[in-house]
């Protein structure tokens, strides 16, 4: 038996917009000086990035965002009976588990990866794996509930 599911282009590029509010608000006015702080960047050692640059830094973040929100959609669908032929009980609890299980499987891991292998600080640690996690709650109920 193999599961059967459509994917919502309309919801999968909701969740790619809503990736990327979430990434401009997130290292913009909600965290971005204590990420700057915490990469260990100052006004004397860092120049503001020039417009092609800026280009650059938008169109790998939504090329990720595209490769993430695609892969995403078939593990969370994976995972609800529906897709099985079963009867799904609690929506937003499959946003939820799999945004979870994903975020502490693969994104703590790599985060933690970095505090040991480079030696980047804890408070860094908490900024991007924050960030990871709340993207993939939000990401994940976008994706799970609007099918």
């Amino acid at each position: 038996m193999q599961p059967t599911f459509a994917l919502n282009v309309w919801a999968m590029l909701a969740a790619i917009v809503a990736g990327f509010m979430i990434g401009g608000l997130w290292y913009g006015p909600l965290f971005g000086r204590a990420w700057v702080k915490a990469m260990g960047w100052t006004d004397a050692n860092i120049a503001p990035p020039t417009p092609a640059e800026m280009r650059k830094a938008m169109l790998l973040q939504i090329l990720g965002l595209v490769l993430m929100v695609y892969v995403f959609t078939h593990s969370l669908l994976v995972w609800i009976p529906s897709s099985w032929g079963g009867a799904d009980a609690g929506g937003p609890a499959y946003g939820v588990m799999g945004a979870f299980f994903t975020w502490i499987g693969f994104y703590v891991p790599l985060q933690l990866n970095k505090v040991g292998w480079e030696r980047r600080p804890w408070k860094l640690f908490a900024i991007n794996a924050g960030h990871d996690f709340v993207q993939l709650m939000i990401l994940a109920q976008i994706l799970v509930n609007w099918r």
